[in-house]
């Protein structure tokens, strides 16, 4: 779990506690989805603002920090917590794709048999 999670409000909104508790679950757990030699060094920073004068909507935006890249998203919808939610699914993509680059093993499996299987097919 990504222990170093920086949640702040931005233009003079106040986090509650509960939305705090509910945004450390969601971005906490998204280190599952990290290389296991990334996830002690990782930090996330959450930033929330009231973007309509009538409070109607929230924009979200996201940004974990890893050894040697920045992942981040951003979303913007009538609930907070709804916007947590995307901003969640959107980073897992992300990082899902991350970690298949950076791991050189994973998402190659059984390739060279792809290649034997076609270079018999020639002969």
């Amino acid at each position: 779990m990504i222990s170093n999670i920086e949640i702040t409000g931005i233009g003079g909104y106040k986090i509650s506690d509960d939305t705090k508790d509910y945004i450390t679950r969601k971005i906490g757990k998204l280190s599952r989805f990290m290389p296991i030699s990334r996830r002690r060094s990782a930090r996330a920073e959450v930033k929330i603002e009231k973007v309509d004068l009538n409070g109607n909507k929230f924009e979200v935006e996201a940004i974990i920090i890893l050894t040697d890249k920045k992942i981040s998203a951003k979303e913007m919808s009538p609930s907070i917590l709804a916007s947590v939610d995307i901003v969640e699914q959107k980073i897992a993509i992300q990082l899902k794709r991350y970690k298949s680059e950076s791991i050189i093993h994973i998402g190659h499996r059984k390739l060279l048999s792809k290649f034997k299987r076609s270079y018999d097919r020639e002969q």
